[in-house]
């Protein structure tokens, strides 16, 4: 039998188009992130920066957004979840507008790190939101659907801005982007249901013990070793086949290689099943049979050298992390329990910092020569993901299997 607080009386009854708003802003905003990807040449030439250094436009990003994440989460706790995010999009969209105006390669940085750290608003404060908003029985859904938003701009934002940067210049890459983020937030103020106050508030009090919970709890110290090397891994293994496929003997053009970019997108729509999947087989399985999967990819990529080769293991690296993820932040979220809040937001954190060290680590493994050298990296990281999640005990707060109601 149903209760009040099973059907919150603050939200309106179209829980759909709440969880397709929260994909399509997941997928737009964490866009920011990749855009750069395929740029990293384009930079190095049009401000005549190193390789390395133009990396540095991804992972400034990306170490201003995990910081974010740590902060905007408890700030939501005080100030409301919708007003955070509402928030955040205002400063992104005038971030995003500025940086198709750039003109150095220093005010670049500036204002990609003011671009990550606006983003960062959305991130951890939208997983807490949906848990707070949706029905028991629709949260793992709405969970699902938002970390599917994640992981497809892993995609998007690649094609996105490869597109834009051959068919224009790359100032439009960031100039249509922002135009797009204005009409995301004209969006989220109309339609995103805000939380009551004294329900966001909740949180506030015992900050400190719930940290200190979360960071003593060994399998959620696990749990974050994964993580880490979640987004380092995804972006690192597009930084270096796209670096590669644009050089002898393959020798693609940007259209061609933006093709190879796209096919992921196959292995990425598995992400809409991961909630059913897990709800079958288990977490911890799904989490493990993803790492071999993705491992299994990129050591292929390391040992046959082929365009063909790198684009269908592509596919099957991607539906790995695209099984990974959702898995993870349900893990993170039953072990947290009662301090699920702290615990997606040091997740976000670990995930994102992670990502920021993608670009430059790919960068300089790229330098030493060595076309197999980066995937044999990857997967050696990931390979210790997957020994993190061998040592995830069994127990209380991991529930092995739920069977089907």
């Amino acid at each position: 039998m149903k209760t009040k607080m099973d059907n919150p009386p603050w939200v309106h009854n179209n829980y759909p188009l709440i969880r397709w708003l929260l994909f399509g802003a997941a997928l737009l905003i964490l866009s920011s992130l990749y855009v750069t990807v395929p740029l990293l040449p384009v930079f190095a030439g049009a401000f005549h920066v190193g390789t390395s250094e133009s990396a540095l436009a991804g992972s400034a990003f990306s170490l201003f957004f995990a910081a974010g994440c740590l902060v905007y989460g408890p700030l939501s706790n005080r100030l409301g979840r919708k007003r955070v995010i509402v928030a955040g999009l205002g400063v992104l969209v005038l971030a995003t507008a500025c940086l198709g105006f750039a003109g150095s390669f220093g005010g670049l940085i500036a204002l990609r790190c003011l671009q990550g750290a606006a983003a960062a608003t959305f991130s951890p404060v939208a997983l807490t939101y949906a848990g707070e908003v949706f029905p028991v029985e629709q949260r793992v859904t709405a969970i699902g659907f938002i970390s599917s938003g994640f992981l497809m701009a892993g995609i998007f934002g690649q094609v996105w801005a490869s597109s834009l940067a051959a068919l224009l210049e790359w100032p439009w890459v960031f100039r249509l982007l922002a135009a797009g983020y204005a009409a995301l937030l004209c969006l989220v103020i109309v339609w995103l249901p805000p939380v009551p106050a004294e329900q966001a508030r909740q949180g506030r009090v015992g900050q400190d013990r719930r940290w200190y919970a979360v960071l003593s709890n060994r399998n959620l110290l696990l749990c974050y070793g994964i993580t880490v090397t979640i987004l380092l891994c995804f972006v690192g293994m597009y930084s270096a086949m796209g670096a590669l496929l644009g050089q002898p003997p393959y020798s693609l053009s940007e259209m061609e290689v933006l093709g190879v970019r796209s096919l992921g997108m196959i292995g990425m729509f598995l992400s809409f099943f991961a909630g059913r999947i897990c709800r079958k087989w288990g977490m911890l399985p799904v989490l493990r049979t993803g790492l071999v999967c993705s491992i299994a990819a990129l050591v292929m990529m390391s040992f046959v050298q082929s365009a063909v080769v790198y684009a269908v293991m592509s596919i099957l690296f991607v539906a790995g992390i695209a099984v990974i993820v959702p898995a993870l932040i349900s893990l993170i979220g039953e072990i947290g329990s009662g301090n699920r809040g702290v615990a997606t937001s040091l997740y976000t954190f670990v995930l994102f910092a992670g990502a920021s060290a993608g670009p430059i680590l790919t960068a300089n493994l790229l330098g030493m020569n060595h076309a197999s050298l980066p995937f044999q990296v990857f997967a050696g990281l990931l390979s210790l993901a997957l020994l993190c999640s061998a040592l995830i005990r069994k127990g209380q707060g991991i529930q092995e299997r739920k069977d089907h109601s």
